[in-house]
C-alpha cells in the first residue's frame, strides 16, 4: 500500500548575488532589471509541514533562527538542510510560482554551492507540471498551466478571505537584508507561506479533493493550532475567517488525483487525438 503524501508549503526570501552579478548602471528614473535566476542568492526559505490530513505538523525557517557568517557558507548550509528534509521526507512541495520561481533558484543555487539535489532529478514528478506527485505549484494549476493567468498570491489570497501583503513586501527585502533586520524578513516569509497553505486547501476545496465540511475543518485547525505563533499574529488576525471558511454546495464524491502515469497517459491520447 502507498503512503499517503505530506505536504511540505514552501517560499523563498532573496538578494541579489553582488559577488557574483553587478547590477546595471540605469538612467535616471529607470529601475534597473531583476536579477537573472542564477544571482539570486538565497537568505531565507519559510516552510510549513501539512500532514496527510492537512493537519499542521510544523512551521519555520530552515535552518538557524539568525543565521550569520560568510553568505556562501550560510546559503550553502540552508540549501543543504533542506535538501536533506525533502530527500528523507519525501513530502510533496507546495508552491505558489514556484515551478517558475523558486524551485529553479534552488537548484541553480545549489549547483552553485555544490548541494545534491537527488530528489529533484530522480523523482521526475517535481519537475512535471501536470502532476501532483512531487510539486502543486498553485499558480500554474490556477492558471490552467499556461492556458490564463492567475494572479499574484497577494491578489488569490484577498480573493479567498486572506490579508494578502502585510507589512512588507518583496522590493523592501534588499534594503532588511542589508541593515542586518533578518527576523523580518522571517516574518515576512511565514506570512506568506502561511497564506499560501491557506489557498493551497481552498485550491483541495476547489479540485473536490475536500469535501466542505472536511475543508472547513482543515481550516478551522489549522488556524486554531497557529493562532498562538506571535510571528503569524499580522496574518492570522487579519483573515476574514467567514469568507476563508465558505464553502457552497451539497458533499461531492471525492475522486483521487490523477497519478503520473495516468496522467501521461491521458496527455498521449489527447495527442494522438489531434493527430488523427
Amino acid at each position: 500500500m502507498s503512503r499517503r503524501p505530506e505536504y511540505l508549503v514552501l517560499d523563498l526570501e532573496t538578494v541579489a548575488d553582488a559577488a557574483r552579478w553587478t547590477k546595471p548602471e540605469m538612467p535616471p528614473g529607470k529601475e534597473a532589471p531583476f536579477p537573472p535566476t542564477w544571482a539570486h542568492r538565497v537568505i531565507v526559505i519559510g516552510c510549513l509541514w501539512l500532514d496527510a490530513d492537512y493537519r499542521l505538523r510544523r512551521i519555520g525557517v530552515v535552518g538557524d533562527h539568525a543565521p550569520a557568517g560568510d553568505p556562501d557558507e550560510v546559503e550553502g548550509r540552508l540549501l543543504e538542510d533542506l535538501s536533506r528534509f525533502v530527500g528523507k521526507q519525501r513530502t510533496v512541495l507546495v508552491t505558489y510560482n514556484g515551478r517558475t520561481f523558486d524551485l529553479p533558484v534552488i537548484m541553480l543555487r545549489s549547483l552553485c554551492h555544490g548541494v545534491p539535489l537527488p530528489w529533484y532529478y530522480q523523482e521526475r514528478g517535481v519537475r512535471y507540471r501536470y502532476t501532483e506527485e512531487g510539486h502543486i505549484d498553485l499558480c500554474d494549476w490556477l492558471a490552467d498551466h499556461g492556458a490564463t493567468r492567475s494572479g499574484s498570491l497577494d491578489a488569490i489570497a484577498r480573493l479567498c478571505g486572506l490579508p494578502g501583503k502585510v507589512g512588507v513586501d518583496g522590493s523592501q527585502v534588499q534594503g532588511l537584508y542589508e541593515t542586518g533586520q533578518l527576523a523580518k524578513i522571517q516574518a515576512y516569509c511565514l506570512a506568506d507561506v502561511v497564506q499560501t497553505a491557506f489557498v493551497f486547501l481552498r485550491f483541495r476545496l476547489l479540485q473536490g479533493q475536500l469535501a466542505p465540511t472536511a475543508y472547513r475543518a482543515a481550516i478551522d485547525g489549522l488556524l486554531e493550532q497557529l493562532g498562538d505563533d506571535a510571528r503569524l499574529e499580522p496574518v492570522t488576525g487579519a483573515i476574514d475567517r467567514d469568507r476563508l471558511r465558505s464553502a457552497r454546495g451539497a458533499e461531492l464524491v471525492m475522486r483521487p488525483a490523477a497519478t503520473e502515469a495516468e496522467a501521461e497517459a491521458a496527455a498521449l491520447a489527447e495527442a494522438a487525438s489531434l493527430e488523427s
